[in-house]
């Protein structure tokens, strides 16, 4: 059965196949190795009889995988020498390592250096300071050398990458001001910033567009600063100014940024949150790829959900939280009370996990009144508050996915209240490669491989060759499955058999290693690199 599935996903060859039976025959007949000792000394790992898929959509072969000193030296056939460590792969899928390109996993990385949430779905990489915004692992933010130095005296099980905030720091240098155009210099502090931390290896600059403060940014404040990143060989990453009424003119906006400051650009977490905007994923794509003809390097990424987690304030894009024609029109056209989810308002834990409906019912309000009453509030008080909004249309999911351009992104926290953080990867390999047929297996991994890579600038991961970093993730496409689910979210995900990340073992058969080998992935030409 297992060599079924994997033939049905990568279409192999007669012969590639013939091998696949072959070897699979064999591996039933030899003993499973037991879980390796966490104390081994060796540098050097063999995994024997694995389908080996290379991350850039290529079919798979049946082979060994050598790993010394953190690299993968080989693959092929290789016999055990003495001292070295076996993993019998019985078959199932070797891939590179999953790239998180739009992670918040950073956030709790310290208290949880191995986390599960990331491991059991078979992340290796991920990359944070998205959106515009960083933290210093939940600290207030200092600088992206500050939190390298943090990791380095901490490190984790797992890659740690950053891209440059904008949002950051917009919000050290306007503080409470923020409600307008950036003067000169205050652009010129923001490019200070930026440099520094370009220099320390961060990826490229981040915005995040439709949030404080930089909602109040104007567009050539973005281009200057994008105009650094592109000096430095960065790229550009933005949650859009709009992701409903006016996304037209927020993707308009990042072709804009791309062309006037010539730096490859990323949209992330692509998505059309509007009822009446669902089945318009196409157009969109024919404006990326017009914009592709015209030489920009467009790109995006996508997570398996049809729903998002933000603050509240982005249904009522102009802030004004008296407005109630906006209010009403949100609540009809944009995402109905029935489809948003508290999952956050400080204060009032009891609001966690109902719906803005069930809630007015509740406190006897109309939806459209509450939903005022909750952000004048938040506003008043300076609450934090956070919303889950289920009105991103399936078709245009599956469209997205299938864009040559689109990686796959969780956008999620270690145990996050959105599924998200815990099943994104399992969850597009179960239900839109082996359930949908929405892509192939073999193209699903370099979704989740050598794409973000490519589109992150990472050189020597996300493809399984020689010569790479050994971050490999050994799964099985049969019974992979994510568990986490919008009223359940903390449950990891299943069927992901070992994970390597720079050749030591940090997942062993459901539970973490003692191993932290995770490395900080400084842009190729960072000069602390």
């Amino acid at each position: 059965m297992r060599r079924d599935l994997l033939m049905m996903f990568s279409n192999c060859n007669t012969r590639t196949s013939i091998l696949g039976l072959l070897l699979l025959f064999l591996s039933a007949c030899t003993e499973q190795v037991g879980p390796i000792d966490d104390d081994s000394v060796s540098s050097i790992w063999i995994i024997q009889n694995a389908f080996v898929y290379d991350g850039l959509g290529n079919d798979p072969v049946n082979a060994d995988v050598r790993i010394e000193n953190g690299i993968i030296s080989g693959i092929g056939s290789y016999p055990a020498s003495p001292g070295d460590n076996i993993w019998q792969a019985n078959g199932l899928a070797l891939s590179p390592g999953f790239i998180d390109p739009h992670s918040h996993h950073d956030t709790k990385l310290m208290q949880q250096p191995a986390p599960k949430s990331a491991l059991g779905q078979g992340i290796t990489t991920i990359v944070s300071g998205l959106d515009g915004g960083a933290s210093t692992f939940g600290a207030p933010f200092v600088s992206i050398a500050h939190n390298f130095s943090v990791f380095q005296e901490n490190p984790a099980a797992i890659n740690l990458a950053y891209f440059a905030p904008h949002d950051s720091y917009r919000e050290i240098v306007m503080g409470e001001d923020f409600r307008r155009a950036a003067n000169s210099e205050e652009l010129n502090q923001m490019a200070t910033m930026l440099r520094r931390d370009l220099e320390a290896g961060a990826l490229g600059l981040s915005t995040g567009l439709e949030y404080e403060p930089s909602l109040y940014s104007e567009t050539n404040e973005v281009i200057e600063l994008a105009k650094i990143a592109a000096e430095y060989g960065g790229k550009y990453s933005s949650h859009i100014r709009s992701e409903d009424i006016k996304v037209t003119e927020a993707i308009e906006e990042v072709l804009t940024i791309a062309r006037e400051a010539n730096i490859p650009a990323n949209i992330s977490h692509i998505k059309l949150a509007m009822y009446e905007l669902h089945g318009g994923a196409g157009s969109v794509l024919e404006k990326l790829d017009n914009a592709r003809e015209e030489g920009l390097d467009i790109t995006a990424d996508i997570y398996p959900y049809d729903g998002w987690k933000a603050p509240m304030a982005i249904l009522m894009p102009e802030r004004d939280y008296s407005d109630r024609a906006a209010a009403e029109y949100s609540l009809n056209s944009i995402a109905a009370p029935s489809s948003i989810t508290i999952s956050d308002y400080e204060g009032e834990p009891s609001y966690a996990g109902k719906t803005l409906a069930e809630l007015a019912i509740e406190q006897g309000l109309d939806p459209v009144d509450l939903m005022m009453q909750l952000l004048q509030r938040a506003e008043q008080e300076g609450l934090n508050e956070r919303v889950i909004g289920r009105n991103i249309g399936e078709q245009d999911i599956q469209t997205f996915m299938q864009w040559p351009f689109t990686a796959i992104t969780t956008d999620g926290g270690i145990d996050d209240t959105h599924p998200r953080g815990q099943g994104t990867f399992a969850r597009f390999l179960a239900n839109y490669v082996r359930e949908k047929n929405v892509v192939s297996l073999s193209e699903a991994l370099r979704k989740m491989t050598s794409l973000p890579a490519r589109n992150l600038g990472i050189t020597d991961r996300g493809t399984l060759k020689q010569g790479f970093a050994a971050d490999l993730v050994l799964f099985n496409p049969e019974s992979i499955q994510d568990h986490a689910t919008f009223e359940d979210s903390l449950q990891y995900s299943t069927g992901v058999d070992a994970v390597w990340v720079n050749g030591e073992l940090v997942w062993d058969k459901g539970r973490v290693t003692d191993a932290r080998p995770g490395k900080i992935i400084r842009r190729q030409n960072a000069k602390n690199d």
